[in-house]
């Protein structure tokens, strides 16, 4: 009897085909980065931030690498305009299999003092709230499908707090405690729910702490990996938590610093 060769364990393992992944904040950075990394792995991609001609150009670019991407913008701050991207993403490609809340604000750098009442609303509005209402919306759509995956991004800023990222800080040890508590909820229901904390990234978010050398001195001179990380050292734990690699893996908090936490 001819024998067929074995499919290979890594790609069987992280094989994301067939599979609708969502990714808010994903025109740019970290999340542009998540955003090819599972067209690559076979998902079907919809990305998502707050102008359409950047999630359409993105997209744009997966489908001419192979990919299939839809842009759909959408702005967090905005009940409506989530519901709006859920029910798109359900009509354009049936449903949703994995979520990644990647989008997030801080508009105040510097002390805590500084942080007036509408930017703390702005960035817990962003920050926590917005994750919290898009994964109650995809949550009925997982369960019927047998599961899925949300994946929040967080920060090590939620684990010690950051000089100049007071308020952010708060808002991401809120993020971590909301994974554990969606965690706890929705594992009966097939649905799995992880953060990733990264560290220091090269990306235009995290700009006011490595375009000024003191500061990035400040951050990286003490680390075991000496140096801020990149977007695609972020990109493959992103697909770990959302492929079956991790089928095991629910509450968990996952750190990509370099050592910072340690």
């Amino acid at each position: 009897m001819e024998t067929q060769p074995l499919a290979s364990p890594e790609k069987k393992m992280f094989d994301l085909t067939g599979k609708v992944a969502v990714i808010t904040g994903a025109s740019k950075g970290i999340g542009e980065d998540m955003a090819r990394t599972f067209a690559q792995f076979g998902a079907k991609v919809v990305v998502s931030s707050r102008k359409q001609d950047a999630c359409d150009s993105l997209a744009a670019d997966i489908v001419a690498q192979g990919g299939d991407a839809t842009g759909m913008a959408a702005h967090v701050g905005d009940m409506d305009q989530l519901k709006a991207l859920v029910d798109k993403t359900v009509s354009v490609y049936g449903g949703i299999d994995i979520l990644v809340n990647n989008a997030a604000t801080n508009p105040v750098f510097g002390p805590s003092l500084d942080c007036d009442g509408s930017a703390f609303d702005k960035i817990m509005q962003a920050n926590v709230k917005a994750p919290f209402e898009l994964s109650k919306l995809v949550h009925p759509i997982m369960k019927q499908r047998g599961g899925g995956s949300i994946i929040m991004m967080s920060s090590i800023a939620g684990h010690t707090p950051d000089p100049g990222l007071g308020m952010y800080s708060v808002s991401k040890a809120s993020l971590n405690m909301l994974t554990k508590v969606l965690a706890k909820e929705w594992g009966p229901d097939g649905i799995r729910v992880n953060a990733i904390c990264p560290g220091l990234i090269k990306t235009k978010f995290s700009q006011a702490l490595w375009q000024d050398d003191k500061i990035l001195n400040h951050f990286t001179k003490r680390l075991p990996i000496a140096r801020m990380g990149t977007t695609d050292e972020i990109s493959p734990l992103a697909l770990f938590l959302a492929s079956e690699a991790s089928s095991y893996c629910t509450g968990s908090l996952f750190y990509a610093d370099g050592g910072t936490v340690i």
